[in-house]
């Protein structure tokens, strides 16, 4: 392995570690994958700071939830990495309804080992509308 395959391995490696510690949750140790001041930009254009603002978050959206990971798209760059994780969530809103198949895609770029960007999408926002009865 030379070092540009395994930097681009390390950085994934540090995408799955924080990945792991945030379905515990556990955000503290989240954190210690992540640049300090990172933006963690949600749907919605929500901007969090740090993993325990996006554990308050989804503590209100859903009763718990966890990912499930199918593939890590690995892109190599100059100096940094980019990570796609594709997969879908599972759990329970609020009200204990079980949930699946809520598909979701996480983009982190990760320099020297630590994640410095996150963007989150999933369908979260569509499933509550069809729940609420309204069109998605």
């Amino acid at each position: 392995m030379d070092a540009k395959e395994a930097e681009t391995a390390r950085d994934a490696a540090a995408v799955t570690a924080y990945l792991e510690a945030s379905m515990v949750p556990d955000p503290e140790t989240a954190a210690g994958y992540m640049k300090p001041g990172i933006a963690i930009v949600f749907t919605g254009g929500r901007v969090f700071r740090h993993p325990r603002e996006v554990t308050a978050f989804n503590a209100g959206r859903y009763a718990w939830v966890k990912k499930r990971m199918e593939r890590l798209d690995v892109v190599p760059g100059q100096g940094i990495t980019t990570v796609y994780s594709l997969g879908t969530l599972y759990g329970a809103w609020p009200d204990g309804t079980a949930f699946e198949g809520n598909r979701y895609v996480d983009r982190f770029t990760v320099q020297d080992g630590l994640i410095v960007s996150m963007e989150v999408w999933n369908d979260s926002a569509e499933r509550i509308l069809e729940r609420q009865g309204g069109p998605a």
